[in-house]
């Protein structure tokens, strides 16, 4: 930004058109915002990848299974045996459940869609265990396409009506699990938002020492958060644009933390400007004249890098590129527009009690990020390589990860009534027909389909075919938990028999047929996403630093932080917290957020480093930008490693994992790789770091005076 840009933007009169402005669109984003809950698709199908073999058989199932079918499953359980009295009144249960709003009808040649004991006797299949002390009655509902959204309140109302003395009561199936997944998710934008904002607001008091500076990022995050929330609404209600419960946490935790990240940089930089500019307004000119470069090409990278999500085959993944990109994009006109023009209309004294006057000494010059430069620089070599060592054993640690899968019972944080309905079945030797393999073929296949289905470990024998006009529907439960890894080798079981079935054209799709290609199409995108965000990086980097060897340094230092945090957080996820695996999504998130927004440090320091040398040479330079830049940086990631901890608050495992994974990965960033390991290689270096660029044409050893003050050489 060039400075009389910058100085239009905060000027006597212009600050107040921008804060008008502003506040406006605030105030017509705020009902819109408040809407965007309300367009959520948390529907398995609303994640899955077209091309999987599931879709394809889903939309070959029409004729048989209705979109928004919801099989759910009451589970009855009494110790010591369900007596006569209750097996009755079970029975009695089903019918008051066939009459309840939603149920689905019964397709021509499909078994009704309420089973009670008695129904499932003459279909073949036990609805009561062996030892008699648990039964299951089977409901399938239809409620369009929220249904899943509305499954709380079913899922009470059938509650109420199982009720039975002394009898424990559960709802499991996939109606079960909708029905926890909106409790999971309940609440989630007050919740994060109020989780966050707080986080933020104690790190910012600790920060600024000022009981009322806090207020300007705070407020001018919340106005980025209530613009991007409405923008992603009007896309997603009139363009499709897929947003569920974890794009829509991701957002807020997203914008809060990259909108403080942002102004802490901003806020800094000015309050540098006001120690050397007497007009507040010309201060904040040179500020942004400043800092703006550094802080676009940080929002352009993590954009840009969220955007390639978009090529991703997994919906959900490929829905989350736009919706940060998003809240990035206007987090960073916020920033550069509104805070500005807060702090120069507020003007010195919103600093209270350290205001910075006009000539007053930088704070910074004998701080410890200064005394750390100071022991780095005699001994540079020797502090990158053990530094890189250290970093390189952490990443050990990524042998034990396991992106098989969690099982439903796994990937919650607490316990869940679908997932204790689901083991009590298990435990009583019965099997959940709500879950099944679904396989359609063609007319004329169905004898030829059912025999292969028969026999196959897991596997129940295959209900009666269905055909309508040149579809055949076959239909079998498993076992096995819908998303385990059983559930997956019994569905790759089906599919290679029934594939073998000449003339059929054969699809297998069901619950476990989503899970498991769910799980390959995320492995799919780890391998081809991850490379593509790298070169991304890699060329925004070359462009900005005008370089070729400092951003390839740049990457692998990232490359190795993401390493080590993900190496560390999975000997913690396994020993620590005691979680059975990650979800196959996970890798690819962290590997986003870590390397997007780890970079963002990376430019922040060496953006300075550019501009030092411009003046004093690269290993001075860097050195001043260890000192000036170390105290913000440092706040900047502990707020962001503190508002990814708050995903923590919700009981889903994926996002527990992503949150601890991406605050220990922002830590070692800002604590290690960028203050020390990057500084270290700066150092010796020198104007090499530059190739092919002859940018630093002294190329020169430190003297003893420049190690022990560097910041007299601030431009």
């Amino acid at each position: 930004m060039n400075r009389q840009l910058a100085g239009a933007l905060t000027g006597r009169v212009t600050k107040w058109v921008v804060l008008v402005a502003w506040l406006l669109v605030a105030a017509g984003s705020a009902g819109f915002a408040a809407k965007l809950a309300d367009v959520q698709n948390n529907e398995a199908s609303s994640w899955l990848p077209e091309s999987a073999e599931s879709t394809r058989a889903f939309e070959r199932l029409e004729p048989f299974q209705d979109p928004n079918a919801i099989p759910t499953v009451v589970v009855y359980h009494r110790d010591g045996g369900l007596t006569e009295a209750d097996l009755a009144a079970i029975e009695e249960h089903a019918v008051e459940f066939a009459a309840m709003d939603g149920v689905a009808e019964a397709r021509e040649g499909r078994p009704p869609s309420v089973v009670s004991p008695a129904v499932a006797e003459q279909l073949g299949f036990p609805a009561v265990s062996q030892d008699g002390s648990v039964a299951q009655t089977s409901a399938t509902f239809d409620l369009g396409s929220e249904g899943w959204n509305k499954m709380p309140a079913v899922a009470d109302e059938l509650r109420d009506i199982a009720d039975l003395g002394g009898v424990d009561v559960y709802v499991a199936g996939a109606g079960g699990q909708a029905a926890d997944s909106a409790e999971a998710f309940g609440g989630i934008d007050t919740t994060l938002l109020a989780g966050t904002l707080s986080v933020v607001i104690l790190i910012l008091l600790f920060t600024y020492r000022s009981p009322i500076l806090w207020v300007l990022p705070i407020f001018s995050a919340v106005v980025a958060l209530f613009v991007s929330q409405a923008l992603i609404y009007f896309l997603a209600r009139y363009a499709d644009l897929t947003v569920n419960g974890q794009s829509y946490a991701i957002l807020t935790i997203l914008v809060i933390g990259a909108g403080t990240d942002y102004a802490l940089l901003l806020v800094a930089r000015y309050r540098e400007e006001l120690r050397r500019h007497e007009d507040r307004h010309e201060a904040m000119g040179f500020a942004l004249h400043r800092a703006a470069p550094a802080l676009l090409a940080s929002a352009a990278t993590v954009a840009l890098g969220m955007l390639c999500l978009m090529i991703a085959e997994m919906n959900s993944t490929a829905g989350l590129g736009p919706v940060a990109a998003i809240g990035i994009v206007v987090t960073f006109l916020v920033m550069i527009s509104l805070l500005p023009a807060l702090l120069v209309i507020t003007g010195r004294w919103i600093f209270w009690p350290r205001r910075p006057g006009f000539g007053s000494a930088e704070p910074t010059r004998t701080g410890f990020w200064a005394r750390v430069g100071r022991w780095i620089a005699p001994r540079p070599r020797k502090v990158w390589v053990v530094t890189t060592v250290l970093l390189a054993i952490a990443c050990v640690g990524l042998l034990r990860l396991d992106t098989n899968g969690l099982s439903t019972e796994d990937s919650y944080t607490q316990e869940f009534q679908s997932v204790t309905g689901q083991q009590v079945l298990v435990d009583a030797g019965l099997v959940d027909q709500s879950n099944t393999v679904m396989v359609v073929a063609d007319a004329g296949s169905e004898e030829a389909i059912a025999e292969a289905l028969t026999g196959l470990d897991d596997v129940e024998p295959p209900k009666p075919p269905v055909t309508s006009g040149d579809v055949t529907f076959v239909e079998a439960a498993i076992g096995s938990d819908p998303a385990s890894p059983e559930a997956f080798a019994t569905v790759e079981r089906v599919r290679d028999a029934v594939h073998g079935v000449e003339g059929a054209d054969a699809l297998v799709g069901g619950n476990s047929a989503f899970f498991l290609d769910t799980r390959d199409a995320a492995n799919r995108d780890n391998l081809v996403i991850i490379p593509v965000i790298l070169v991304l990086v890699f060329f925004i980097l070359m462009l900005l630093l005008r370089s070729v060897l400092a951003p390839l340094i740049l990457i692998a230092t990232v490359v190795l932080s993401f390493g080590a945090a993900l190496g560390i957080s999975v000997m913690l996820f396994e020993y620590v917290f005691g979680f059975a695996g990650s979800d196959p999504g996970f890798p690819l998130f962290a590997f986003v957020f870590l390397v997007a927004l780890g970079i963002d440090y990376n430019i922040f320091l060496m953006t300075r480093v550019r501009e030092e040398t411009m003046h004093s040479g690269t290993r001075k330079g860097a050195l001043v930008a260890l000192t000036s830049t170390g105290g913000v940086i440092t706040s900047a990631g502990l707020v962001l490693a503190a508002t990814f901890l708050v995903l923590g608050t919700i009981p889903v495992v994926f996002l527990a994992q992503l949150g601890v994974a991406v605050a220990l990965g922002v830590i070692l960033d800002t604590m290690i790789v960028r203050s020390v390991l990057v500084t270290a290689i700066n150092v010796d270096l020198g104007g090499r770091i530059w190739w092919p660029s002859r940018l630093d044409t002294e190329d020169r050893a430190l003297t003893v005076d420049e190690v022990a003050a560097p910041m007299e050489t601030v431009h």
